[in-house]
């Protein structure tokens, strides 16, 4: 297998990546949909780069290779048995859960890789070739423009036909929380506040890490299961008593933990409510 970890990647470089991947993708994967979703934007990316689409091609050939190169180091992370960035781990975990449909998983990809990898590969093509962010920014907004593009495709072939409209609500509910028009609003935002912390390396270090946790987050939510399994490493249920799994086990429960309300007999735990326990 290629990897990509410490290697300057081309265009080219990314989409032999990719389709590799693709090729040796198992059914039902997950991380699978997503890859060929991107694979598609980086074609798209690489065609437009002959042309002149692009104001500053060769800048955008280097963005678009840095930015590529976030999500294969994910995949070799995973491939390697180390966890990948936070804000790829929910999509990782839960490749595989029969619950998730695949539209979640193509959308939770671009979450991670818009909202968190795409600012930061803007940061490290600055760094790299001496820009300023807003000599980006044009050509920023041409490739959100093949990213939605893409994006609609991928809703379009995914989504359920209007005669499974009404069992498909808990889908549309779920993959209605995510916008890309808002996703790269977002990222740009984060590119002008990181920008101004690159002086200041504790700061923007916390701030990314902080970033990448966030950005996980909405990933986990957008790969909530249909099914009603709980997914790998999801909360476990109390038992009949209400009591939680380690009190219920006779292990030590701590009470003095911020949002640990004990709950009598025949209540369910409340965790982190604000709502009345009766």
């Amino acid at each position: 297998m290629t990897t990509t970890t410490g290697t300057a990647l081309t265009v080219d470089d990314a989409v032999a990546r990719m389709t590799e991947l693709a090729a040796g993708a198992a059914p039902g994967d997950g991380v699978a949909v997503f890859n060929g979703m991107y694979l598609t934007v980086t074609a798209l990316v690489r065609d437009r780069l002959a042309g002149s689409w692009f104001e500053d091609p060769a800048t955008m050939a280097r963005l678009d290779g840095v930015f590529a190169a976030r999500y294969l180091d994910a995949v070799d992370d995973d491939a390697a048995g180390r966890r990948p960035a936070a804000c790829w781990r929910p999509l990782f975990e839960l490749r595989r859960h029969p619950g998730i449909h695949p539209l979640q998983y193509a959308l939770a990809g671009m979450n991670a890789h818009i909202e968190h990898d795409l600012p930061l590969a803007v940061l490290d093509t600055c760094r790299q070739l001496g820009r300023e962010p807003e000599q980006l920014s044009a050509d920023y907004r041409r490739i959100n423009t093949l990213l939605a593009q893409v994006e609609a495709q991928v809703r379009a072939e995914l989504l359920p036909s209007p005669a499974e409209l009404p069992a498909a609500q808990p889908l549309l509910h779920v993959v209605g929380v995510w916008s890309i028009d808002r996703a790269r609003d977002a990222a740009w935002a984060s590119v002008l506040a990181l920008w101004q912390l690159r002086g200041l390396p504790l700061a923007f270090r916390a701030v990314a890490a902080a970033l990448s946790g966030s950005v996980g987050m909405v990933g986990r939510a957008l790969l909530t299961p249909l099914d009603g399994a709980t997914p790998p490493n999801g909360p476990a249920a109390p038992d009949a008593a209400g009591r939680p799994p380690a009190e219920a086990e006779g292990r030590p429960v701590r009470d003095d933990l911020p949002g640990r309300v004990r709950p009598a007999a025949g209540q369910a735990q409340l965790e982190c409510s604000g709502l009345p326990s009766a």
